[in-house]
């Protein structure tokens, strides 16, 4: 009886171990069941690289951690960080690290983490906030962003500025007959014109760099200025005695007195000291050859060579030994004509 038992018993124990292997077997099988059934399969593009990770985490931010990618704010993330993974596959995540870039704007050097594609994108926004006329040197626009860029922002601006521009007048200038020469009188005063002239001007960091016109126009023309100068000479003797003249001559001078020796009549002939116009002779009266000076004309006789001036006169006589280019003054003395001899003088012949 008892082996029997026995028997029994080891029959119970073998078969509850089988029973018990099996079922370790069965919950095995079922949880790795569960556990597959509950991976998702993310993909992740890191910089260029692709990257695919099995993982049973619920958002984008665990996935990263599990995959040791460390995260900054100046990194680009496609997705939210706690977006909800997705069951089983689609899940994609892009992904580029920010890379340091120097920077020299507005009189600063600074460094910018930054983790955009092209030069362009990543000085658009802050702090550069690159204008549309602003350039950059060191790299393109629209070139690559490498890590140890060192790029310089020129801040370009462009302004209209307005300038006004003096348009000289004409002068126009008329003889005038009865005026002396060195005189003028203005008939019409001239007045300037202005112009309105338009750039555009040209700045590089605060530097005018060029300016080009754009437009030119007359805001108001200029008036001609009208001017008279006088064309009749005029002689200033050295006692400050100022006359017109209608013509100068340089002559031969001699001499002459009323006397016996000079006319052949004495005091008593009634023709003593007459001149040839019938006017007495004097100091101040001359003869000429009337093909040259007409008799009657009005003369101012200036002295050549440190020879005093003789002197206003007037042509009223004549003689045999005065011809051409001959004028005789008269003296009040033999011994004045005798001083006086031959010289040489220039003849005025005045208006009346």
């Amino acid at each position: 009886m008892s082996q029997l038992v026995e028997s029994i018993k080891r029959r119970v124990s073998f078969k509850l171990l089988a029973c018990l292997a099996v079922a370790f077997v069965v919950a095995g099988i079922a949880g790795w069941g569960t556990y597959y059934s509950c991976q998702k399969e993310v993909v992740i593009n890191l910089d260029g690289e692709r990257l695919v990770v099995k993982t049973v985490k619920s958002t984008v931010k665990e996935v990263l951690k599990q995959s040791g990618i460390n995260i900054t704010e100046d990194d680009y993330v496609s997705v939210p960080l706690d977006t909800k993974l997705k069951s089983k596959k689609g899940n994609v995540i892009d992904i580029k690290k920010a890379v340091p870039v120097t920077v020299i704007a507005d009189g600063q050097e600074f460094k910018l983490m930054t983790s955009k594609k092209t030069v362009r994108e990543a000085l658009e926004g802050e702090p550069v906030n690159l204008g549309h006329l602003d350039r950059v040197e060191g790299a393109g626009l629209d070139d690559e962003i490498v890590g140890g860029m060192k790029l310089k922002v020129v801040r370009v601006k462009k302004k209209l500025v307005s300038e006004n521009e003096i348009i000289p007048y004409n002068v126009i200038k008329r003889e005038n007959g009865s005026m002396d020469k060195g005189d003028y009188r203005v008939i019409k005063e001239g007045k300037e014109g202005v112009r309105e002239k338009v750039y555009v001007v040209s700045y590089e960091d605060g530097k005018e760099v060029g300016k080009q016109l754009v437009s030119s126009t007359v805001v108001s023309e200029p008036e001609t200025r009208i001017v008279e100068y006088g064309t009749v000479p005029v002689y200033m003797t050295a006692r400050g005695e100022k006359f017109r003249y209608k013509k100068v001559l340089t002559m031969k001078a001699t001499a002459y007195t009323a006397s016996y020796e000079d006319t052949g009549k004495t005091p008593d002939h009634p023709e003593f000291g007459i001149t040839y116009t019938g006017i007495r002779a004097k100091k101040g009266v001359v003869a000429v050859d009337p093909k040259v000076i007409p008799l009657g004309t009005k003369l101012y006789i200036e002295g050549i060579g440190g020879t005093p001036d003789y002197g206003f006169a007037v042509a009223a006589d004549i003689g045999s030994a005065v011809k051409g280019n001959v004028i005789d003054l008269y003296m009040d003395s033999r011994q004045a004509v005798k001083q006086w001899g031959v010289k040489k003088v220039r003849v005025y012949i005045l208006y009346d």
